[in-house]
């Protein structure tokens, strides 16, 4: 099986919380810091500039980053030198906002925008500051079960054949890391999905089946690509939801 390079850049504090706690071996970690760029524009430009226009061919250019002006200009700066043969993806974060109504202008840089607007975390009476750590885990967590689960062989297999038909074309979409299947305001949203599921040897796929029927339920379209892998030090059940959907409109911004 191919394997391919992935790099996770995060863009500003936000972005590099997560990047810096993914903890997958063999993805490559890369942090932009706004301050620096705003002091010597010149000088960090050219370090983007003379990094990313080196990446290997068909590099997964993953960019997390928080909503915000500065942040924007990098993204720009890193697409504008990055290969075209590079699979741009964004995982952005938008706190107390749903992106799924309101494409940005940007977002026709990349093959899918996933947002997280942060209401599983902010929903809580803890400060903003608080909020943010404990996504910045559950989010790194997520990206490193994605890459293991990709780069493994699985007992119903994922592949990167998979992962492409569900993010080419154009689309908004979400990740989650789950221990059960719960999206009741969801619901006929997102059109198709991609599940991996992580459990201990006993468990029968039964389960597997009655978690898939759950998603079933929620996608407009019924599409499902799903694997389980199996860990004999795994108790109960894990979930990895990526669901997307086509963009409902052209314009707006964030």
């Amino acid at each position: 099986m191919r394997s391919f390079t992935h790099l996770f850049v995060g863009i500003g504090n936000a972005g590099a919380r997560i990047v810096d706690r993914i903890s997958a071996d063999g993805v490559v970690r890369v942090t932009i810091n706004p301050g620096h760029y705003l002091l010597r524009p010149g000088r960090y430009a050219e370090r983007i500039r003379d990094f990313f226009s080196h990446l290997p061919e068909d590099t997964f250019l993953w960019l997390l980053f928080e909503d915000k002006e500065i942040n924007l200009e990098l993204v720009d700066l890193i697409l504008e030198h990055s290969p075209s043969d590079a699979i741009k993806l964004a995982y952005v974060l938008t706190p107390r906002r749903e992106l799924i109504h309101e494409k940005p202008v940007w977002a026709d840089n990349f093959e899918t925008v996933f947002y997280d607007s942060l209401w599983d975390f902010l929903s809580e009476d803890i400060p903003l500051g608080v909020a943010f750590e404990r996504a910045s885990v559950s989010i790194a967590e997520l990206f490193s079960r994605l890459y293991y689960y990709l780069e493994n062989q699985m007992l119903v297999n994922i592949d990167y054949a998979d992962l492409f038909n569900m993010i080419r074309g154009g689309n908004v979409g979400i990740m989650r890391l789950l221990d059960r299947v719960d999206f009741s305001w969801h619901w006929g949203i997102w059109e198709r999905g991609l599940i991996g599921i992580l459990v201990g040897n006993d468990f029968p796929l039964k389960g597997a089946h009655e978690i898939l029927s759950r998603f079933q339920e929620i996608l407009a379209e019924k599409d499902i690509i799903w694997g389980v892998v199996t860990d004999e030090n795994v108790r109960g059940v894990e979930i990895l939801a990526l669901l997307v959907k086509g963009w409902e409109n052209e314009g707006g911004s964030l």
